[in-house]
């Protein structure tokens, strides 16, 4: 019967651990080497944040909103939605994820079309 060192572990439980050598560092993923090239959206994104544009536009949307009354009704059902469920008994989280649907399909089209009229400015512009 031969003696086994306690400290020492077999070759063929390193390998069936996946431990083959203690000093050689892990293969790295060929994926995690890689650096994902941007999407063609977060390029316009970056671009938009670069020159100060995203938050015309969104100053832009806020006035559009107030202006049609979209904000006053949002506030309306925010609060229709509270008094139903009871004051103590919601979340914020709760009141987020019920109105945020009503409150996009609520943006009118004018609203929307002008935004997008920006954006295609923009992108069409030198800005690119």
């Amino acid at each position: 019967m031969s003696k086994r060192c306690p400290f020492k572990v077999p070759l063929e439980e390193k390998i069936l651990k996946g431990r083959a050598s203690v000093n050689r560092p892990p293969t790295p993923d060929a994926d995690e080497d890689k650096e994902a090239e941007p999407t063609l959206q977060e390029i316009i994104n970056i671009k938009l944040i670069e020159s100060g544009e995203k938050e015309r536009l969104k100053e832009l949307l806020r006035e559009r909103l107030i202006e049609c009354g979209w904000r006053d009704e949002l506030k309306a059902q925010c609060r229709a939605f509270t008094r139903k469920k009871g004051r103590s008994k919601i979340t914020v989280d709760e009141i987020v994820r019920n109105i945020t649907p009503k409150g996009r399909a609520m943006v009118p089209d004018n609203v929307k079309a002008e935004l997008l009229q920006r954006i295609r400015a923009f992108l069409m512009s030198d800005a690119l």
